[in-house]
């Protein structure tokens, strides 16, 4: 049984949120989110906020159910305060620069240069010395995680000399050279 979907998902204050059948609508100062629950579970608008339950006892619906509540907490939490990611990128001559309003494009020692497409919704700024930090935010957790994972998954930090895209605090192991 899922011991985080018994609980119901409070309603901020100052965010409207809307139930039609399996689609929770959540409206805030950030913006407006939309999330459609799969088949297996139903959603209803409480006194408490969002309660989520499965229709029957079988185990999709039941790994369905935890899921369903996590992503409408997700939904309150975007539109309220949203979601960042910073990421850093450590090498000599690797930098970032935007690329009009929809791109991203990244000199990490590649022979060209490596351009990302910004998805709408999400917004990036580079900024640092250098050229060296990305900071990737918007309201939909989804599409934030996403972007950075992609941007960081251009050059991964390597164990040797540390170079590459890692996120902010990400801690990076080591190995020893070749000895002699």
């Amino acid at each position: 049984m899922s011991r985080i979907g018994r609980n119901p998902v409070p309603v901020p204050a100052g965010v409207t949120v809307s139930v039609a059948g399996q689609t929770v609508k959540a409206k805030g100062p950030k913006g407006e989110l939309s999330f459609t629950c799969p088949e297996q579970i139903t959603v209803s608008k409480t006194a408490e906020g969002i309660e989520v339950k499965p229709i029957e006892e079988t185990k999709q619906a039941r790994s369905m159910w935890g899921m369903a509540r996590t992503q409408v907490l997700n939904l309150m939490d975007g539109v309220t305060k949203g979601y960042a990611h910073t990421l850093e990128i450590h090498g000599v001559g690797f930098r970032a620069a935007m690329k009009g309003k929809d791109g991203l494009q990244l000199q990490v020692g590649f022979s060209h240069d490596v351009v990302h497409k910004i998805p709408a919704g999400v917004e990036v700024k580079v900024s640092g010395a250098k050229q060296d930090v990305i900071e990737v935010s918007g309201i939909d957790k989804q599409k934030v995680g996403q972007l950075a994972a992609e941007i960081r998954a251009s050059r991964p930090p390597e164990p040797y000399q540390g170079k590459g895209i890692r996120y902010r605090g990400e801690y990076i192991l080591r190995k020893e050279g070749k000895k002699k």
